[in-house]
């Protein structure tokens, strides 16, 4: 039996963590293993009207032991383009922003330690409660930016 990746152990408790909620709201996680061996997670929703909503999950995952002890991270990235493979296109209304500037700038909410914010952990439970942390940002202020219906 193989031990699993930290990316495969980060996608586990991502959806656990968040999975429903995204799903409930219509975003559902692209199939793209590559990318998460990577570190990319994607979840993705087609908005209507020509519009696409991406919520970009980027894991920098790094291993402890006795000469190296910096804990893993990862950060948030929303993208609202009219192109369905998520590049961010130049038509007004696109958008590209990381969760903790849309939530720290665009919203003035000082929930974070700043807009260049990436929730760090080292462990199974710091892990958890950093994505409950962001994925609270993302259903308060990033799917509803993405949808058009909460405007800074």
């Amino acid at each position: 039996m193989s031990e699993q990746s930290p990316q495969d152990y980060f996608r586990l408790i991502l959806l656990t963590v968040v999975g429903q909620a995204y799903q409930a709201a219509g975003y559902q996680l692209q199939d793209r293993p590559m990318q998460w061996a990577g570190g990319m997670f994607r979840f993705s929703k087609d908005l209507g009207d020509g519009w696409h909503g991406f919520i970009d999950y980027q894991l920098l995952a790094y291993v402890t032991n006795e000469w190296a002890n910096q804990p893993s991270r990862f950060r948030v990235t929303l993208t609202r383009t009219d192109n369905p493979n998520g590049i961010l296109s130049q038509t007004d209304g696109a958008f590209q922003r990381d969760l903790s500037a849309l939530v720290v700038e665009d919203y003035d909410v000082a929930i974070l330690p700043s807009a260049n914010h990436w929730w760090a952990f080292t462990n199974t439970d710091e892990i958890g409660k950093a994505l409950a942390e962001a994925g609270h940002l993302v259903i308060g202020y990033g799917i509803p930016t993405l949808a058009g219906t909460l405007k800074p």
